[in-house]
């Protein structure tokens, strides 16, 4: 049972925003004492990775949440212009009504 390319996309993104709000509010008493000039720096630029990454996720999801909704909108016109010609063929092929006796 694998997972869509929504669902991969949504985890992977909550993944790395989960770890970079975990270093987020670590940050500040963890590493600071106990880390030299260098670590300390990556450790902020690992965190620094982490929140693009996770904003890359957004915006490919968002972008892929637009593409779906345009395709959901052309298919319900389409579905809708053929219900509207069908439902006028019909009528065109009923008999109208008889004004007489």
């Amino acid at each position: 049972m694998g997972l869509d390319a929504t669902a991969r996309r949504r985890w992977f993104g909550g993944v790395v925003l989960f770890g970079a709000v975990t270093m987020l509010v670590c940050g500040p008493t963890v590493p600071q004492g106990r880390l030299n000039r260098v670590w300390f720096v990556l450790y902020w630029l690992i965190c620094f990775v982490f929140t693009g990454l996770a904003m890359v996720a957004a915006f490919r999801d968002l972008r892929a949440l637009q593409q779906r909704t345009r395709q959901q909108q052309r298919e319900l016109l389409e579905t809708t212009l053929k219900q509207i010609e069908t439902e006028a063929r019909t009528k065109q092929g009923q008999p109208r009504g008889h004004n007489g006796p």
